[in-house]
């Protein structure tokens, strides 16, 4: 009888991640998970990381927050969606819970009840920026024309939420917070370095704080950040991180561009791309 040839690596570990997103809920070792990829442990781990991005425990978090998030989006009872995702104690979670959903899992099912966000609005080389942060970190900056537009999307991404605009006096440390991103407008605060309350999954925030050592001015294509992060392979996947990067500016995926030259998408439009890369041109050759 004539041996099936193994499937070529990268298809293996795609239905090894079809079987993480099926069966979440239960206990996945990698030890489990290697001998159905037919592999070794670190043989698999290693491959892994290298096709997906991230570790296949980091994969498995990622899928059980994902189905934390829609259960408690449902309205589903906090300890039921804790436990229904996957998880053996819910203390897992509200560790996890500040990095990746920005707020406690309760808070998140009341979509953003009992936090209060603080707003303001300042004008850019791209158009007015509309900057939202929490105690913890800048949860949102967006570009666009109208500041009414700009809040409603605030308001769309956290519906009950406390959000009201920077107070007088204002709040020194979100006072900070805003100057440094008009500074960083004008040249004059090349590198940004600002907390984050946004949520995540763990190879986004890889591309996220990546991007964020892009220096003042430079750019790189998508495939050199995937190089950069170890997936080099990953060009598609870091595009689509761009694309969902809910912090502009402070997350400068501004500065990716495609292999050619060419500028590529941006969330907020390839005209602003363009303008927020000519005035980091003009600014960083005025001081050299």
């Amino acid at each position: 009888m004539v041996q099936q040839a193994p499937s070529p690596l990268p298809e293996r570990i795609r239905k090894i991640c079809r079987y993480i997103e099926a069966h979440s809920d239960e206990p996945l070792s990698l030890e489990r998970l290697a001998a159905m990829a037919a592999m070794s442990r670190f043989h698999f781990a290693r491959s892994f990381k290298a096709v997906v991005g991230v570790t296949p425990k980091q994969y498995l978090a990622g899928v059980r927050f994902e189905a934390l998030k829609r259960d408690l989006a449902r309205a589903k009872p906090v300890d039921a969606a804790v436990y229904d995702a996957g998880y053996g104690s819910s203390s897992r979670v509200y560790e996890q819970a500040v990095s990746r959903l920005g707020m406690t899992p309760a808070q998140y099912r009341r979509a953003g009840a009992g936090v209060a966000i603080s707003y303001a609005a300042l004008p850019s080389p791209a158009g007015l920026i509309f900057i939202g942060a929490t105690d913890r970190g800048i949860c949102f900056v967006r570009l666009g024309d109208s500041e009414d537009a700009l809040l409603d999307a605030l308001r769309g991404e956290y519906v009950n939420a406390t959000i009201e605009p920077m107070r007088q006096p204002h709040h020194p440390q979100f006072a900070a917070w805003v100057k440094a991103i008009a500074e960083h407008l004008a040249g004059r605060q090349p590198h940004l370095d600002l907390p984050l309350d946004i949520r995540a999954t763990a190879f986004q925030m890889r591309v996220w704080k990546y991007l964020q050592t892009i220096p003042y001015g430079d750019v790189q294509s998508y495939a050199e950040v995937a190089a950069a992060i170890g997936v080099p392979s990953g060009a598609r996947a870091v595009a689509n991180a761009c694309a969902r990067n809910p912090a502009a500016i402070v997350v400068p995926c501004h500065r990716v561009i495609r292999g050619n030259g060419e500028l590529g998408g941006y969330r907020w439009g390839v005209a602003r791309k363009r303008a927020l890369l000519d005035n980091e041109r003009a600014r960083k050759n005025a001081t050299t």
